[in-house]
């Protein structure tokens, strides 16, 4: 279970570095290509949704790579899962029922990862 932690933990946490990074830094009109929604939800919040996404990786790694305060793995994964959410409500409410697969995905492997968390508290 722990090594499936780890490659599960790891993997979301490159795409969220990488996803956020990009909400966290780049302008609208930069980050319309690839994400639609950006021109129908506040920058404000966009940033906020990108450095939530940081700040969620980084907590699915250090916690428990420091012995720190390994409950804040579990408590990131769920934050994860809930912006997932948000995501999914979004894409339907703009009529893109068909874009969530890659959300759903994420929103299945940072619920496996809160899970698998778990073990190891």
């Amino acid at each position: 279970m722990n090594i499936a932690y780890w490659i599960i933990a790891t993997l979301l946490a490159v795409f969220y570095l990488y996803a956020g990074g990009k909400k966290a830094t780049q302008s609208q009109e930069q980050l319309q290509p690839m994400m639609g929604w950006v021109d129908t939800v506040p920058m404000p919040l966009v940033r906020l949704i990108g450095v939530l996404e940081l700040l969620g990786a980084a907590g699915l790694i250090l916690p428990p790579l420091t012995g720190i305060a390994s409950w804040l793995a579990i408590a990131a994964a769920i934050g994860l899962v809930l912006i997932q959410v948000g995501g999914i409500a979004v894409h339907v409410s703009r009529g893109e029922a068909r874009q969530i697969g890659l959300n759903i995905a994420l929103l299945a492997a940072a619920a496996a990862t809160a899970w698998l968390g778990t073990t190891w508290l």
